[in-house]
């Protein structure tokens, strides 16, 4: 079978998934089933996959669906302790005391506070943390998922102290005798005679790369968080009211990505987002209380309640009480987010020696498939498959459920009210429970299609070979599409670096361009992936209740996805070409006429603006005489 024919049937299950959840707007609940069935019908019919490796594929999916969802529970118990307790109504005050302005808010939770979040834990955390709080805030919770959405981008290729970059693109190039040539060869150190990625600095300086690419590119996703918000959840429904902050949005980029960078350089790859958002709200958050940058007399806010979409609401969107706790003050009432940052931390930096506490093998749950069915891993029998881990007390969950716990005591919580928490909390975790239970297993299915007895690649790299051999030359242009479809599917930067930094190294080899650019736009275009990721889109939903409109949040964030895979793509395809055809070449027109179409629509946006204010202005002053 061709390549290209390959590469078609292994884009089936993907095309479902965009038929039915994105153009037809079924909920995941009902395309995701689809989208199994599909995978696992090519996986026996076409690839000839072993049954019992489907199974145990699914099976493993079933086990993540489960962590996930159990994150799920803790972010929204967490809320939902804070809204009986009241605190949600002191925060909500608290950042009104910042600014009152809408867009103001968003870019400081979404994009300050869900950088450092991602730095500190990744794996869709921040939506879990910063989502619930917009919604506690009063944002619409369809706006406040895109947003949390949206910003899962710059800073996940550094999530969870630089997880994507230490372990993924690290698994996907250890041991290819190619990559250690390469480095070698580009004067990258030995160490006790043998290359090592880390020791020798190459890993390093891939992740410089990376910081390079996401800073000129994230500088733009603050504006794209405002202006989304103001189009399709704003009352007079206006790109013009958000791009009228454009200076706020790009001084709170710089202040976020100009730090992630000097880390990147300086420190290596853990700490850019974790660091680049702390630095950053500590810059923004002053400058928003001192009115800088801030517009004083154009304060935006949403519509009231009454007049919002019912798209936009979730079944647990009920009204939240604005009286606040008698004598609670909003130290005590942002306490529990203070305490899920500094664990979150504190459970992942070395340093503070907790994590191997808490991922030690006697609180792990560890299950080897080929060994519980009592055949040898090198058996021609054995699935392949890895064995699957759970480290309970190390998921955010856990910590989210501490923390809930230690609220009740905190905020002298009444039995009543804490045991209401604990119920809507679990109702919103079962509704959410049908997607991800077909969900996860699909893309477990889809990764572990390889080992058929028609010999073909898995899926991912089928679909990837004939992607390659139509684009030729112009491949950097579409490597962080490939690495953005890696998350798509599997939900994971990491996971997608993994299956694809190795190919993407060869084939930036095979077309004569630096290879090691190549598998820094994979990493880009995988953090990218994240914004459209079915997996976490309906974790994110899940949490404020909007089971069922997944698709309705993968169509405004499709957007955001096209522009931060196109603009790397295209500075990256001038960065490996430039040695040979010059800096001006196809990728650097591309690149300036993208950033060009965008100055000029925002440009004919804010004049359309502009003149509706000016028309509605007149029509009040002749209403008034």
């Amino acid at each position: 079978m061709s390549d290209a024919v390959l590469a078609c049937l292994a884009f089936l299950p993907i095309v479902v998934v965009g038929v039915f959840l994105v153009l037809l707007r079924w909920p995941a609940s009902r395309a995701m089933p689809l989208s199994y069935a599909t995978v696992v019908a090519l996986a026996l019919a076409v690839w000839k996959v072993p049954l019992i490796k489907v199974g145990v594929a699914s099976i493993h999916g079933l086990i993540v669906a489960g962590t996930l969802l159990y994150i799920v529970f803790g972010a929204i118990l967490l809320l939902n302790t804070l809204k009986e307790s009241r605190a949600v109504a002191r925060i909500r005050r608290g950042f009104t005391d910042i600014s009152p302005d809408r867009r103001v808010q968003v870019i400081v939770i979404a994009w300050l506070f869900g950088s450092f979040i991602e730095g500190a834990a990744g794996f869709g955390t921040p939506a879990a943390v910063a989502v619930p709080l917009l919604v506690g805030l009063g944002f619409p919770p369809m706006a406040a998922v895109v947003s949390g959405m949206i910003i899962q981008s710059t800073p996940v290729s550094f999530g969870a102290l630089g997880t994507p970059i230490l372990v993924g693109v690290k698994t996907g190039l250890e041991g290819s005798s190619a990559v250690a040539e390469f480095a070698k060869q580009a004067g990258y150190p030995l160490t006790e005679g043998s290359f090592d990625l880390v020791s020798s600095g190459f890993l390093a300086a891939i992740g410089f790369k990376v910081a390079l690419l996401h800073c000129i590119t994230g500088t733009l996703i603050p504006l794209f968080v405002v202006t989304v918000i103001t189009r399709y959840f704003g009352p007079n429904r206006s790109f013009a009211e958000g791009l009228r902050v454009w200076k706020f949005a790009v001084f709170a980029a710089l202040s976020m990505t100009l730090p992630y960078l000097a880390v990147a350089y300086f420190l290596g790859p853990e700490f850019p987002s974790l660091i680049g958002g702390l630095v950053g709200l500590g810059i923004v958050v002053s400058a928003a209380r001192a009115g800088f940058l801030t517009p004083s007399d154009d304060v935006w806010n949403f519509a009231p309640r009454e007049q919002w979409s019912s798209d936009w609401i979730g079944f647990s969107s009920e009204k939240d009480s604005d009286a606040e706790p008698a004598g609670m003050n909003i130290a005590l009432a942002w306490l529990p987010y203070v305490l899920v940052a500094v664990l979150l931390v504190a459970t992942r930096v070395p340093e503070a020696h907790i994590k191997p506490l808490l991922t030690h093998n006697s609180v792990t749950i560890k299950i080897d498939w080929d060994h519980l069915r009592g055949v040898p891993a090198d058996s021609p029998s054995a699935t392949g498959i890895k064995p699957t881990e759970v480290q309970p007390l190390y998921l955010p969950g856990s910590i989210f459920i501490v923390i809930s716990l230690l609220t009740f005591s905190l905020h002298r919580m009444n039995s009543r009210a804490y045991a209401a928490a604990w119920k809507s909390s679990s109702y919103t975790m079962l509704r959410a429970s049908v997607a991800l239970v077909f969900t996860v297993p699909m893309v477990q299915v889809f990764l572990n299609t390889g080992g058929g007895s028609e010999g073909f690649e898995r899926m991912p790299i089928a679909l990837a070979n004939g992607v390659a051999a139509l684009a030729g030359n112009a491949w950097p242009l579409l490597a962080p599409f490939v690495g953005g479809f890696g998350a798509f599917v599997a939900g994971s930067n990491t996971v997608s670096n993994m299956m694809f930094s190795e190919f993407q190294f060869g084939v930036g080899q095979r077309i004569g361009v630096a290879p090691d650019w190549v598998v820094a736009l994979q990493a880009v275009g995988g953090a990218a992936g994240n914004t459209i990721c079915v997996h976490n889109v309906v974790a994110a939903s899940a949490v404020v209740g909007l089971v069922g409109r997944e698709g309705l949040v993968i169509r405004r964030t499709l957007p955001v996805f096209c522009y931060y895979a196109l603009l790397p793509g295209s500075l990256g395809y001038a960065i490996v070409w430039s040695s040979q055809t010059g800096w001006l070449n196809a990728g650097s027109v591309l690149f300036a006429a993208t950033l060009a179409s965008l100055l000029a629509f925002a440009v004919i946006q804010s004049r359309a603006g502009r003149t509706e204010r000016i028309l509605a202005t007149d029509e009040t002053r002749t209403k008034h005489g």
